[in-house]
């Protein structure tokens, strides 16, 4: 039996970086991973000469190297910010509307309000309204994060009616909008839908709809994405992950790949080490879980050692979205098909909450369509006078469960002909200059991922199971999660995310 100061289960983005963090401030720790290389979603895979990337669509809070954000000073601290050639990327995004038009969005806030103005000359003093909204409100909840976080224990009574008379005085931004939808917002602010669809694109971002999708996320993600720019990276997001993961090495964890865990051991109620799928015996003061907490607490505990508590905590969270998609190599460049963003989102009409609904279907039909094509940014992503793109659709995993074997690749082959009808409509003449793709289901998510439903973004990241809402206690003592099941999805906020629980956990042991 070894014996460890933590534990980490899951070498995913967030167990990645809080491995990291431990390291970096001396404490002894042990990572396990079931797959043979790092990153859960964050990796790529090869067809022919092409290397796809699976997951990342923009980088956020990197920063400049003179003006760098809080995930690439992480990334500085861990040693390996100048491994990797970054890539900034030139606008934020494209949105193509049901009629042909569509509209970039410029990464530099004076340029995006100004292109917005002119495109939009009609709602030009609202635009500038709604980005001083934006800006102010992501402002506020920055203060409020970190009063909140030099506070000690549970405030009494005084303090909490204080609190409730002075919090919109205080924080009148944050106040008036920090419960409400995209779509609220964008409603009270603007007429033009056209304006609308451009400015809540981030929303795929989450998976949740315009309706759904909670406005304190858009306006931090408009705000870094336009402060710090969005990057790329050479190699794909498998680089990134196993730069951190050797970064982890040199600092002294100790790295278990092919080899998961199938028990968490469980003593008086603490979490007290793993076993791992050998059989082997590890002891640590901390458990940190990178996977589901559905998986944790389903999976690796037996049931009598799982509290009550923690049913009753996790029952009003459901199970997010998933997603089918086309991953292309194209004997072309970007140029010669009309590809000039690299990151577009294309409707069918002009109601997104509508089209969102197809969701709920098998097949794509209505649903936006979400393409990427880094190429344009980087010619060197892939091979001389060639081109990369990702393209596909939200899609929940439920109907796809209930398929044989045999209509499982019927439907599969037929989702990833209707997205490329798709891309066809846009960029005429695509189809032919198709040297490899590969199709991803809802299944395959769920295959790689071992994410129930084949959730990409962990519960729904609507107003009533995010942000303020993220299912992040324990409910089992030295138990901790780090993963985008219990925080904002995507690269930047889990590797963020778990650097913060690591230095929590450091401070506790």
């Amino acid at each position: 039996m070894q014996t460890f100061d933590a534990i980490v289960i899951g070498a995913g983005n967030g167990g990645l970086a809080t491995a990291a963090t431990l390291a970096e401030k001396g404490k002894k720790v042990i990572i396990f991973e079931k797959h043979n290389i790092p990153g859960g979603c964050g990796t790529s895979f090869r067809r022919g000469r092409f290397e796809f990337e699976v997951a990342l669509h923009q980088l956020s809070s990197m920063g400049s190297k003179e003006k760098p954000g809080d995930l690439r000073k992480q990334f500085r601290r861990y040693g390996i910010e100048d491994e990797i050639n970054w890539i900034e990327i030139k606008e934020l995004f494209r949105v193509n509307f049901a009629d042909g038009t569509g509209v970039s969005l410029p990464s530099d806030r004076a340029k995006c309000e100004e292109h917005l103005g002119e495109v939009f000359p009609k709602e030009k003093e609202n635009i500038k309204k709604y980005f001083e909204t934006v800006y102010a409100f992501c402002k506020e909840a920055a203060e409020f994060a970190e009063k909140s976080a030099e506070s000690t224990g549970e405030p009494g009574a005084v303090k909490k009616a204080i609190m409730k008379m002075g919090f919109p005085k205080m924080y009148p931004t944050l106040a008036k909008y920090g419960l409400k939808s995209t779509q609220e917002v964008l409603d009270e602010f603007f007429n033009d839908e056209h304006l609308k669809l451009a400015l809540s694109a981030y929303w795929c971002f989450m998976g949740m709809p315009p309706q759904r999708f909670p406005f304190s996320i858009l306006a931090k993600c408009t705000n870094f994405y336009i402060e710090d720019k969005p990057y790329y990276l050479q190699g794909t997001s498998m680089m990134m992950n196993q730069a951190i993961l050797e970064a982890a090495k040199r600092m002294g964890a100790v790295a278990k790949m092919n080899c998961g865990v199938k028990k968490i051991i469980i003593e008086n109620g603490k979490a007290v080490g793993v076993i791992d799928d050998n059989g082997e015996e590890y002891r640590a003061k901390k458990v940190i879980s990178n996977i589901s907490p559905l998986h944790t607490y389903g999976a690796l505990m037996d049931e009598n050692e799982v509290p009550e508590s923690a049913r009753e905590y996790l029952k009003p969270y459901t199970v997010g979205i998933s997603a089918i998609t086309c991953f292309i190599g194209l004997d072309c460049t970007p140029e010669e098909i009309g590809f000039t963003t690299s990151f577009t989102l294309n409707y069918k009409s002009d109601d997104a909450n509508k089209d969102f609904k197809d969701a709920y279907k098998l097949l794509p039909e209505n649903d936006p369509l979400v393409a990427t094509c880094y190429t344009v940014d980087d010619p060197n992503v892939s091979p001389a006078g060639t081109s990369v793109i990702t393209a596909g659709t939200l899609k929940y995993g439920a109907e796809w469960e209930k398929l044989s074997p045999e209509e499982y690749y019927e439907k599969k082959y037929e989702a990833g002909r209707r997205i490329v009808a798709r891309l066809e409509e846009m960029y005429p003449g695509i189809t032919e200059h198709i040297e490899e793709m590969e199709v991803a289901t809802p299944l395959t998510h769920m295959r790689y991922l071992n994410h129930p439903g084949g959730a990409i973004y962990g519960y729904e990241q609507d107003l009533m199971q995010s942000v303020f809402f993220f299912p992040n206690e324990s409910q089992i003592e030295n138990l901790e999660f780090a993963s985008g099941w219990v925080n904002a999805c995507g690269f930047g906020p889990n590797y963020l995310y778990g650097d913060k629980v690591a230095l929590k956990i450091a401070k506790e042991i």
